[in-house]
């Protein structure tokens, strides 16, 4: 069964920094870690805006999140500091998904960077979308030196009309520099590209650095 990815992003420039981090570091992530099915729980840092913080969390499948353990965790059982950090940020995106290409791959241990990017895309255009994704983009940017792992997801159904967008491609990365290389300019600027951009919608694009906690 494919794995599961859990992607929050959030832009924390009106919370106290401190406070901020102490809460992900010593109470979020390890609840998320305590639950099972949750894997590589990872930080990362905006490199344009440093208080956008960015957290991707490796899931056995999407159904972890609809488990007993994690519910009580989550949601309307999140804890009172949760409810006080986070009514001070503001909520960038929430994804959850189903990995689609290449299926069951995890995290690669090493990475410096972290490049995603999520989007939505036009219906007449979504066929030719995920064949220019899975044939062309993925595995160009996966050949670039310095990228360790390209992973792309698929949301869930949505009937409640809550999700905000339907596709989530993330990339490991030595270092955000990676991506200013003539190598990954030319993996990204070919017809093909070319033809797909102007049905992207909604695109959310974070160049991220791993966060390191000071101590």
């Amino acid at each position: 069964m494919a794995k599961g990815l859990l992607a929050a992003a959030f832009d924390f420039s009106n919370a106290h920094s401190d406070e901020f981090h102490d809460w992900y570091d010593l109470e979020h992530i390890p609840e998320r870690q305590a639950v099972p099915g949750f894997g590589a729980s990872e930080r990362w840092i905006s490199v344009e805006k440093p208080t956008i913080a960015v957290a991707t969390y490796d899931l056995d499948t999407l159904d972890v999140l609809q488990s007993e353990s994690y519910q009580s965790v989550a949601h309307e059982n999140i804890t009172v500091w949760s409810k006080r950090v986070t009514t001070m940020c503001d909520y960038l995106l929430r994804f959850e998904g189903s990995q689609i290409t290449p299926g069951e791959a995890i995290a690669p241990e090493g990475a410096g960077g972290m490049l995603l990017n999520a989007m939505n895309v036009t219906a007449e255009a979504e066929a030719d979308f995920n064949a220019w994704y899975d044939e062309e983009h993925l595995p160009a940017l996966l050949a670039v030196p310095g990228t360790l792992a390209a992973r792309r997801y698929r949301s869930g159904e949505d009937p409640q009309g809550k999700r905000s967008h339907r596709y989530l491609a993330i990339y490991h990365l030595t270092s955000p520099e990676v991506t200013r290389s003539a190598a990954w300019k030319a993996a990204v600027d070919t017809p093909w590209s070319d033809r797909m951009r102007p049905h992207f919608r909604d695109r959310m694009r974070l160049l991220t650095r791993r966060y390191v906690r000071n101590t």
